[in-house]
């Protein structure tokens, strides 16, 4: 299994919340630009995503006269970041890929950034227990952890789910 770096693992964690497992449009904390680009390359190299013909606008990363192309995760793209598949095949699925359900982070060979960074791309996001429990580590530690991905420009907004604070990425969709 390769080892993902933060950015490749925010944008297959944003892939996996459409229903499309689109890779477009990139979430907001990632601006266009040598980042991403150098993401995206190695996913590609690694068959992580694929890159499929479209014709939803919002899923186009490149065009080629008429043609419209975009990137969309692949079952080992998802398996990389602990999130499984419908079960269907996704390979020349087109633009009615079957959506895509996240289960529990926790596999032995994910980095413990990766099920972090899952965990708070989750639409209700993730509690301070929540990740302690599926990193191990303690409440300071965590909480430095979440310090270090808004220094590597993750916008990490907090909010309240039944009086307990909350953290998620802002802008993933």
């Amino acid at each position: 299994m390769p080892k993902l770096n933060d950015t490749q693992c925010l944008l297959l964690s944003a892939a996996s919340q459409r229903s499309t497992g689109s890779l477009m449009p990139l979430p907001a904390s990632l601006a266009e630009g040598s980042r991403a680009t150098k993401a995206i390359t190695a996913l590609l190299a690694e068959a992580l995503v694929e890159e499929r013909e479209t014709s939803v606008v919002s899923d186009v990363h490149r065009t080629d006269g008429d043609l419209s192309f975009g990137l969309y995760v692949t079952p080992a793209g998802l398996a990389a970041i602990g999130v499984e598949g419908s079960g269907d095949d996704q390979a020349g699925a087109g633009d009615t890929a079957p959506p895509l359900s996240a289960s529990a982070p926790a596999g032995p060979r994910q980095s413990k950034t990766s099920a972090v960074l899952a965990l708070l791309a989750r639409d209700e996001g993730a509690t301070l227990p929540e990740l302690i429990d599926a990193t191990g580590w303690l409440p300071h530690t965590t909480r430095a952890a979440l310090t270090g991905l808004r220094k590597k420009g993750h916008s990490i907004a907090r909010s309240k789910r039944e009086g307990i604070t909350c953290y998620r990425i802002a802008g993933v969709a």
